[in-house]
């Protein structure tokens, strides 16, 4: 029983920034069995904290240090965390949501990480769920009553005003609010002066999460409390922020209330508030500060200013590089429909009008309508998607050959060395993947391979003449591993994970960080483009870290000067996208900031591959993979689309835009790892 001055589980679980100086040991042993009572698969990190009166129940929840989760949070599906986040009373998560570090989200905010598809054949209540997943970069603030729809990307160092409906992902350091949430500036913007440099009210709010605006990591002792002038108090005048006289602070509530009445359907009136405040922590002036700005700048946009003024205040010019972004992803989500149409003949997908129809086809006409869409492509419905794509599979090897070609041949080892089924395993996999139930059977001849059989295939690899084909079969070879794990069928596991990593990381050239040999004929193009696929499918895919980061850079770098690949006229999709994804691996590892590794040649770099890409795109018709002869050539198709839009948002990640384009990756070119390590390695 609570000492009658000691503060109540009540009051942990609405103010749980208290608990960790303030609880009793008997609280605390009682916390532990909260937390442990948690069901799913659950890792809570140390100094947490969750509410007796949330409603936690997740299929996965990886809960960072210093975190909690505040009375009344509804939490379900998938919710990853860094340190110091806070999910304050009656937050809503739901589906997939990952959450970077020092996120700090308002009370009755609600994150929705899944969708409901809506086609006109059968009732919303029997369609399938759909989840692109919510991510949220680090050092971010997302006021009160705000909502995150599914597929959308909140850079690191955000800043989202109460009552925002956010429908579109938002790149690093804006300040955003309305319905729907638009940018109104940047935080490290000086208001009218177009500098650069971070202001103190920035740097201010940054101190509360303990994530300076350079982006060096200071955690403080414990989660400071959120003060949220704005979310807290939006549409209140009677628990508004006021000073020591009693007189209401302006700016921050008054704007922000203001900012919710503009929301389509909602009144200041409608707000609802916890009836108890925090005592202020040091620094809530900082925060008070960084809402205010906040609250000035939505008062001042078009017709939501309290006494309905129009005198927009003076804001830096949008950056036209990044408004090139949003309107070719604008264009492209309008188009998305049309070109998915024109490759389909009635029964197939074909990658372009008059090729023949192709498993891959079909495959990238799912990945696009995800990607730019979020829902399956209209043609057919998700569950007739699925079962085309799954019968494809055979049950006993689990392979899926080309359409009107018999099933290959397994070699001794027990699986294929080359031909259109190897690659089958990446896109029939993520196709199935990205419509929710993934691939029915096990690769078999990768399943039952022996460690001997392993080594002895990766010894017998072409390393010296070919390179790329080296890289695309250990690309095979591990996406069928990552397949096979999710299939528990009590068969023996002989490594294949483990004994492949370990031959990798032995074999790895430490001058270049790569596998293979360059020639005189090709220069680096064989060894570049072998390690995209073979990073892809082992490495990146695993979420482990390359050898030697440096030397991929200086070699990736040195080969996106060939001007026999990259020359005018000269560039195909597979060339530029083998070049993007190693320098964004990379910068991943070694760090993004302005002192990453050679980060100014990157960056120069990737804003010229942009200036050329984006240009073209053909209306209706998407991209067309490029010259040469390693694809389908520059006609436009579902190829060449596929992996240019990927392109371009790695591109635009690298220059740190990518969340003007309103969609990532999730299928065979996502970022983040499908499975993250593996044991012995992560």
């Amino acid at each position: 029983m609570d000492h009658p001055s000691q503060p109540s589980v009540r009051h942990f679980d609405h103010c749980p920034w208290l608990f960790a100086d303030e609880a009793t040991e008997e609280q605390r042993a009682a916390q532990r069995e909260v937390q442990r009572a948690v069901g799913g698969d659950t890792g809570i990190g140390e100094r947490c904290y969750v509410a007796e009166s949330a409603a936690v129940f997740p299929d996965r929840l990886r809960l960072g240090d210093d975190s909690y989760i505040a009375a009344h949070a509804y939490v379900t599906g998938e919710l990853d965390t860094g340190s110091h986040c806070t999910l304050n009373p009656f937050t809503t998560v739901r589906g997939n949501v990952v959450l970077g570090q020092g996120v700090r989200i308002g009370a009755h905010t609600s994150l929705l990480g899944f969708n409901h598809s809506m086609a006109p054949d059968r009732p919303v209540f029997r369609q399938p769920l759909t989840s692109r997943g919510i991510r949220v970069g680090d050092d971010v603030w997302i006021g009160s009553h705000v909502i995150v729809v599914d597929g959308v990307t909140i850079g690191d160092h955000c800043v989202i005003g109460a009552g925002a409906v956010v429908t579109r992902s938002l790149p690093a350091w804006s300040v955003a609010a309305g319905n729907p949430a638009r940018v109104l500036r940047d935080r490290r913007e000086v208001r009218g002066t177009g500098t650069a440099e971070v202001d103190p009210a920035a740097a201010a709010a940054a101190a509360v999460s303990g994530i300076r605006p350079d982006d060096s990591r200071t955690p403080p002792n414990r989660p400071a409390p959120d003060a949220e002038p704005a979310a807290v108090t939006a549409g209140d005048p009677e628990r508004a922020p006021r000073d020591r006289q009693g007189v209401q602070v302006a700016g921050a509530a008054g704007a922000e209330a203001a900012a919710a009445a503009a929301a389509p359907g909602r009144r200041p009136e409608d707000s609802h508030t916890p009836t108890t405040h925090p005592t202020p922590h040091p620094a809530a002036a900082a925060d008070t500060q960084a809402a205010a700005a906040v609250g000035a700048e939505v008062a001042d946009l078009p017709g939501i200013r309290p006494g309905g003024g129009r005198t927009p205040a003076t804001r830096p010019a949008p950056d036209p590089r990044a408004a090139a972004l949003a309107v070719f992803a604008d264009a492209a989500r309008d188009q998305a429909a049309g070109l998915l149409d024109r490759c389909w003949d009635g029964e197939r997908y074909a990658d372009r009008p008059g090729a023949a129809p192709t498993v891959r086809a079909h495959c990238d006409a799912v990945e696009i309508a995800d990607l730019l869409l979020g829902v399956a492509p209209e043609h057919l419905s998700a569950e007739e998607h699925i079962g085309r794509l799954s019968g494809l599979q055979d049950p006993k090897s689990g392979l899926v050959p080309e359409f009107g070609e018999p099933l290959p041949v397994a070699d001794a080892d027990g699986f294929i060395g080359e031909g259109a089924s190897l690659y089958h395993v990446l896109c029939v996999g993520y196709a199935l993947d990205l419509l929710g139930p993934g691939l029915p059977h096990p690769v078999r001849g990768v399943r039952d391979m022996t460690v001997r059989q392993l080594v002895a295939r990766l010894e017998a690899l072409p390393w010296r003449t070919g390179a790329w084909g080296a890289g695309a079969w250990i690309d095979s070879l591990a996406t069928a591993a990552h397949w096979n794990l999710r299939h528990d069928d009590g068969s023996d596991d002989h490594g294949t994970p483990e004994s492949l990593f370990g031959w990798l990381l032995t074999r790895a050239d430490p001058w270049t960080g790569m596998w293979g040999s360059p020639s005189a004929e090709e220069g680096r193009l064989q060894v570049v483009n072998g390690y995209y696929r073979l990073t892809r499918g082992s490495f990146a895919q695993f979420g482990l870290p390359v050898p030697y980061p440096e030397r991929v850079v200086d070699a990736v770098l040195d080969h996106a000067r060939d001007a026999r690949h990259f020359g005018p006229g000269r560039e195909n999709a597979c060339n530029v996208l083998d070049v993007a994804h190693p320098l964004w691996l990379c910068t991943q590892q070694l760090g993004r900031g302005g002192d990453g590794y050679r980060s100014g040649e990157i960056h120069e770099w990737a804003e010229r591959k942009l200036t050329t890409v984006l240009p073209r795109w053909q209306d209706g018709r998407g991209f067309g993979f490029g010259p040469g002869a390693a694809g389908p050539g520059p006609e436009p198709g579902l190829q060449g689309t596929e992996m240019w839009l990927a392109i371009v948002w790695y591109l635009a990640d690298l220059l740190g835009r990518s969340g003007e384009l309103g969609y990532r990756p999730r299928g065979i070119h996502r970022p983040e790892p499908a499975r993250q390590g593996i044991a012995g390695l992560s």
